[in-house]
């Protein structure tokens, strides 16, 4: 894998099991007879390189987010392979990291340690996390006093403030208000000036007309349909959706 390749994806798949036919009473003794192969994601292959911006779209159930999850090393793939060079953050599901009953400040390290950061990086950035996420008053509040939107917060911060190689976000631009938003929106851009990639996935088309994008990654049923320049594949997304 080339030096300036952070995640490579090698023809990978991955598939849950679906149980079906038979009684519930057969199922329980012979799985293997009534289960076939429900593939998530199939035949996917795709790079992301330092500085990266790339944008994922599809359908609800195209296989979007588990493309992240796979990307991000939290899923491993039934069929071929996912190569990660350098450190990735994420901010994919909700909670996700987190544990309720410890403060904010403890799940900051706690989130940090599950990224793969050491206490001393953590330690160095914890002010810029605090300052970051505006929850100086609830910090050593428990996790469960948190509403969604002071959550979000918090995992963004620890992720932007640990300056990864790539940064994967689902919705980021649905996060928490519209000033959080910005706020995040500048701090992407900051962190890709210092080299960092980030790969998103957005159901707001009209933002892949913009030039931020590198490029744009079409899933259409757990495979790629179509990659290229974000506002060519944009407008193709529009025409298949709105026909």
């Amino acid at each position: 894998m080339a030096v300036d390749v952070l995640i490579e994806v090698k023809k990978a798949g991955i598939w849950y099991p679906q149980v079906q036919g038979g009684t519930l009473k057969e199922r329980f003794i012979n799985l293997r007879r009534f289960t076939r192969k429900k593939w998530v994601l199939r035949d996917v292959s795709l790079s992301v390189r330092r500085k990266e911006r790339i944008v994922i779209i599809g359908r609800n159930g195209s296989g979007k987010t588990t493309l992240l999850r796979l990307m991000g090393g939290i899923l491993a793939p039934d069929e071929g392979e996912v190569k990660i060079r350098g450190r990735v953050t994420s901010v994919i599901e909700l909670g996700l990291g987190f544990h309720p009953y410890l403060t904010g400040r403890e799940n900051i390290f706690l989130y940090g340690a599950i990224l793969g950061f050491t206490k001393k990086e953590i330690e160095n950035v914890y002010d810029e996390i605090v300052d970051f996420s505006e929850l100086h008053d609830y910090i050593n509040a428990p996790l469960y006093t948190y509403s969604s939107g002071m959550k979000l917060r918090l995992a963004f911060s620890i992720a932007f403030s640990l300056t990864p190689d790539v940064f994967l976000g689902d919705e980021i631009y649905a996060v928490a208000d519209l000033p959080f938003q910005e706020k995040s929106r500048k701090k992407l851009l900051e962190l890709h000036e210092r080299g960092t990639a980030y790969v998103g996935v957005t159901h707001e088309i009209h933002l892949l007309f913009k030039e931020e994008w590198d490029r744009a990654i079409w899933i259409d049923d757990g495979r790629i349909r179509m990659e290229g320049p974000a506002p060519e594949v944009a407008e193709a997304y529009k025409k298949e959706v709105l026909r």
